[in-house]
């Protein structure tokens, strides 16, 4: 088995979720008393929320960096970057790590493409569903994206940073969320991508019938298999 190297903390509410979702995977694979063997490198969420505020992604990527030397020297075998957002600075991370990295958005476009979904809404922080880095992922696998408009990328962003991200889950969101989801199915999406780790806290498949992609869900079951294959 593989050993993963988890880059978490942002925010840690998510983090449980792959620590969850990726022993599961292992135990239902292997049996017994099976579990992962991963470590986890847990960053300080309020220094990277200050970079990403301010712009200075460069910062935060020498942060996670650092992080991923540090799994790399603990004994990772591949590195597992728990957070849609700061995939921006992908490379930046991976610079002289020299292991395996697993892509949230390109495990995410694998199994949009095993489900037959051609054209799909995005969620996410404002830098996730406004930038390129994260669509241009999806769009080159030939699945075409969509997003909220202003207004409802605002209210989806400041959900996330003021509510999910501090643990706080309040019904009056939920339903906002949904309703948005409603809109982005009137507009064709065939699906929505829940493209920031603390979404699903929020919002799961059985509030609707639009089919759901849960990023961190995704990531988390793809990193489990990829340690015991």
């Amino acid at each position: 088995m593989k050993t993963i190297g988890l880059i978490g903390g942002m925010s840690w509410e998510s983090t449980v979720t792959y620590y969850q979702v990726i022993n599961r995977v292992v135990k239902e694979k292997l049996g017994g008393f099976c579990s992962a063997k991963c470590l986890l490198y847990s960053v300080n969420f309020d220094e990277i929320e200050k970079c990403q505020m301010s712009g200075d992604w460069k910062k935060s990527g020498e942060i996670l960096n650092q992080a991923a030397l540090s799994l790399k020297k603990g004994g990772a075998d591949f590195i597992v970057l728990c957070t849609n957002t700061m995939h921006k600075v992908a490379d930046q991370i991976m610079q002289n790590v020299d292991l395996p990295f697993l892509h949230i958005a390109e495990a995410t476009a694998s199994k949009l493409k095993a489900h037959g979904i051609c054209k799909t809404a995005l969620f996410g922080t404002k830098f996730t569903m406004q930038q390129d880095f994260y669509k241009s992922v999806l769009i080159k696998n030939g699945i075409d994206v969509i997003i909220p408009n202003d207004d409802d990328v605002s209210l989806i962003n400041d959900v996330i940073y003021n509510q999910l991200c501090m643990g706080e889950i309040k019904q009056e969101s939920k339903k906002e969320f949904l309703r948005i989801i409603d809109d982005m199915q009137k507009q064709g999406a065939e699906s929505v991508i829940l493209g920031c780790t603390e979404i699903g806290l929020l919002v799961q498949q059985q509030d609707t019938s639009v089919k759901l992609f849960d990023t961190a869900l995704i990531h988390a079951e793809q990193a489990a298999l990829f340690a015991i294959e």
